[in-house]
């Protein structure tokens, strides 16, 4: 049997959600070519368990019915530990112990993937190797897939042991109409973390992804993710720009040939040591990389401040001589621009946001400096609030809302990355899937949004 629920995205906003319990859609939307043409109008149509009825508005009229391969559930069978740790039960569900290999993300594991009552715990890698038992010998997050030995336990320090479970992946497939005007499904290749769509070849149009996000028993509207767009809709420039108004020195520094010090300050998401390629993917050397280009005669030193795990809080605390103390790290660097991204501190609320921020623009002021705030990326779903990873164009955070009432209010300069964060299901893309860590460590793609949305300002 088909359920239809059916969504016009020519005008779509939050207050157009599907009503609850409808689990199928017919999504009218907008196909482009990989050249950025348009092509087609198509309609997906959920028709059975893991059944997508695909049709184009195109003069071939293509029809067909798409079957989507439910997601593989993996077995490992032995994994072996030469050691377990003390289950630690107060921490973070990646940290609780020893991560197991088939779910494993970048520093993380990735919830949800493992399939909890198939973990087995034994001495040995043979099926006469004696079980451990789990809350006697044992302990797992069955969320995060971490397991560790408790302090009573058979199992001892430095003893090896031997994991078997089943676990699923996560996976982008591709609806395509291929150079003949044939409806196709092209799977994407599997993986624990930031999985990648497949590879759309010359001639083709892309006009959908099926986003299967571990373990699932049907498809649902969630699931669909049709290209409505495809890239952020730039907004026209203002007159006067807005570098024109709110950072007019760094401007005319970059105009002249003057030199211009940026300091990036941050996160993880500034250090970003996590990335293949740091020096050429991280936000701030892909902004300064176009700023040369867009300003021939740009001189810029570009300086970079940043801790993983803390936030703005974080460097204020830090007492002098510290290696990430304020005042000698931040200030005493003495940029002429400050760019910060802290999605770290993304639980502070508006009017937090009002009295620290008016502190830091305070400092930053002292000392003639002109200040870029970013606004952060888009991260796990639950972590924002969130409970699916389309129609979210409105950030729902707090901290978001705050940030861009203090740049407005304070004319200081806002480069909005969560504004485009928002619009990749738009894309076609779960924000999820650009996520290295599962969580909040983007890739070099993600980058990208940050660093767009810096030139943004720039005339």
């Amino acid at each position: 049997m088909c359920v239809d629920i059916i969504m016009r995205f020519k005008k779509i906003s939050l207050k157009n959600k599907p009503r609850a319990g409808f689990f199928s859609a017919l999504l009218l939307v907008m196909s482009i070519a990989a050249n950025g043409s348009m092509t087609a109008l198509v309609d997906l149509k959920i028709t059975g368990d893991w059944a997508v009825k695909v049709s184009t508005e195109a003069a071939s009229g293509a029809v067909t019915t798409l079957q989507i391969a439910p997601p593989t559930i993996i077995t490992v069978n032995a994994e072996k530990f030469a050691s377990l740790p003390i289950f630690n039960p107060k921490t973070s569900g990646w940290a609780k112990g020893a991560q197991l290999s088939g779910i494993r993300a970048q520093e993380t594991t990735t919830p949800w993937l493992l399939v909890p009552d198939s973990l087995e715990l034994s001495a040995g890698p043979t099926a006469a190797a004696p079980i451990f038992r789990r809350s006697e010998d044992y302990e797992i997050d069955p969320q995060w897939g971490t397991i560790g030995r408790l302090a009573t336990s058979r199992i001892k320090a430095g003893q090896p042991v031997y994991a078997s479970y089943r676990h699923a992946q996560l996976r982008l497939d591709a609806v395509i109409r291929s150079r003949a005007g044939e409806i196709i499904l092209r799977s994407g290749q599997p993986r624990a973390a930031a999985p990648e769509p497949p590879r759309v070849e010359a001639g083709e149009s892309l006009l959908a992804h099926i986003w299967l996000p571990g373990q699932l028993t049907k498809l649902t509207a969630d699931n669909l993710f049709p290209i409505l767009e495809t890239t952020y809709p730039e907004s026209p420039k203002a007159s006067p720009g807005a570098a024109e108004r709110l950072i007019p020195k760094a401007l005319e520094k970059l105009q002249t040939g003057e030199r211009l010090r940026i300091l990036a300050w941050g996160d993880s998401v500034t250090d970003a040591s996590y990335l293949p390629n740091p020096a050429l993917e991280r936000w701030q050397e892909q902004f300064v990389t176009r700023l040369r280009q867009r300003f021939p005669r740009a001189n810029i030193e570009l300086t970079t401040e940043a801790w993983g795990g803390r936030n703005t809080a974080s460097y204020l605390r830090e007492p002098p001589g510290s290696q990430h103390n304020y005042q000698e790290k931040v200030l005493g660097a003495k940029p002429d621009l400050i760019i910060s991204e802290f999605v770290n501190d993304a639980g502070l609320k508006p009017e937090q946001v009002e009295e620290r921020y008016t502190k830091l623009l305070t400092d930053f002021q002292s000392l003639g400096a002109e200040w870029i705030i970013l606004t952060p990326h888009y991260v796990r779903p639950d972590w924002m609030g969130l409970t699916r990873e389309r129609e979210v164009d409105e950030d729902p955070r707090p901290y978001v809302a705050g940030l861009r009432t203090f740049a407005r209010e304070h004319n200081v300069a806002l480069a909005d990355a969560a504004r485009r964060y928002g619009r990749l299901w738009r894309q076609g893309i779960p924000h999820s899937t650009i996520m290295l860590n599962s969580i909040n460590h983007p890739n070099a793609r993600g980058m990208t949004i940050f660093a767009d949305a810096l030139m943004e300002l720039f005339p």
